[in-house]
């Protein structure tokens, strides 16, 4: 059986649910290695197929900043020769793809010529990437990768117009597993609002609570918060301050979302980006409609006036306004619930995962 390695952040994140899930169904065909500072979140079992590696980062006085980067490459180096990796599969372009292709050119000191693939996920572009004392290294990183992948066209493009890249970019789309039948029946007299992210200042928390603020004045109504961040405290403080404590629950990071989502009424996504948007997809896959922002690649996902609303980004009157027609609109309710469901079993992972497989196939037989 060949063996494959995963490079991934271990948290909440999309790009770490996606690594996640997408080593798990791989593991009926292939050994699959992950490798991270610590078991990601939605890996609950392993088995003889699915085995992890830790990257231990050294504490020494001389380092105000702990050398993970150097830590995450010898780690790799370590795996691929121990368990004859064929592949490896890196999630985000630093530091996992710049470590990675670092651990190769050591390789192939030692004969090994292991074939990187680089599945871009969204901050790694288009937020940490502008920086430009990373440019360099990103695209040393993504130039320097077997084989290129994006979640979407938007991110797709975001990189060919910001890096100097010379490969092709193939788009994969963000998958989940899809688990519900049917669209679950809400009867909920009291409307469920959600919002589920890691709470970094690109998700505009605060937007969430000042649209929930607005749809509350009309609709009873209460706001569902899943996640924890940066922006977790004045998130709270901000809910105090208007007085919305009774109806705002921050449940923070819960491995146990479905249930939350066959409740919910109505899916909050106000961010100043969203490359592709898996916490929408995962909320559209139970015929939750979203109203998100049209930035990025979500766009893609949630079609306006279709699945869902886009509006611009930071215009949460408008939001708040298009969540209380629909809210108030059983018929309009029910089309939206209906095409978000049907949208969302397009991105079944037994649909996405080939794509994969067939990148893999490239160059390992």
């Amino acid at each position: 059986m060949r063996n494959i390695g995963i490079v991934c952040y271990p948290t909440f994140g999309g790009s770490g649910i996606v690594a996640s899930e997408l080593g798990r169904a791989l593991s009926h065909k292939y050994t699959v290695h992950f490798i991270a500072y610590k078991k990601p979140v939605r890996l609950n079992k392993l088995n003889e197929n699915i085995l992890y590696h830790k990257v231990d980062v050294p504490k020494y006085p001389l380092f105000e900043y702990p050398p993970y980067e150097l830590a995450l490459t010898t780690t790799i180096v370590e795996v691929v020769k121990k368990y004859n990796l064929d592949l490896i599969h890196v999630h985000y372009a630093i530091p996992h793809a710049y470590a990675a292709v670092n651990a190769r050119q050591i390789l192939l000191d030692n004969d090994i010529d292991i074939p990187i693939i680089t599945t871009l996920h969204g901050t790694d572009i288009t937020l940490v990437g502008k920086n430009p004392y990373v440019t360099s290294a990103i695209n040393y990183a993504i130039n320097k990768s077997s084989l290129v992948t994006a979640v979407s066209e938007s991110l797709k493009s975001d990189t060919l117009q910001y890096f100097d890249v010379d490969k092709n970019i193939k788009v994969i789309p963000n998958f989940i597993e899809f688990k519900s039948a049917s669209i679950p029946v809400r009867n909920n007299n009291k409307k469920i609002i959600t919002h589920i992210s890691n709470f970094r200042p690109v998700k505009r928390i605060l937007d969430v609570i000042r649209v929930f603020h607005g749809i509350q004045k009309e609709i009873d109504s209460c706001l569902i918060m899943i996640g924890d961040g940066p922006d977790f405290q004045v998130a709270k403080e901000m809910v105090n301050a208007e007085c919305l404590g009774g109806s705002v629950d921050f449940i923070g990071k819960s491995n146990e979302i479905d249930g939350v989502l066959q409740k919910t009424d109505l899916f909050l996504l106000p961010s100043e980006s969203e490359s592709f948007g898996l916490v929408a997809l995962e909320a559209m896959s139970f015929g939750v409609p979203v109203i998100t922002t049209s930035s990025g690649g979500i766009v893609d996902l949630v079609i306006d006036q279709e699945s869902g609303y886009t509006c611009k980004v930071g215009d949460v009157n408008d939001m708040s306004q298009k969540a209380i027609s629909l809210l108030s609109d059983q018929t309009l309710y029910k089309k939206m619930s209906y095409e978000a469901y049907n949208t969302a079993k397009k991105y079944d992972i037994n649909r996405i995962l080939p794509m994969y497989e067939n990148c893999y196939k490239k160059f390992i037989d």
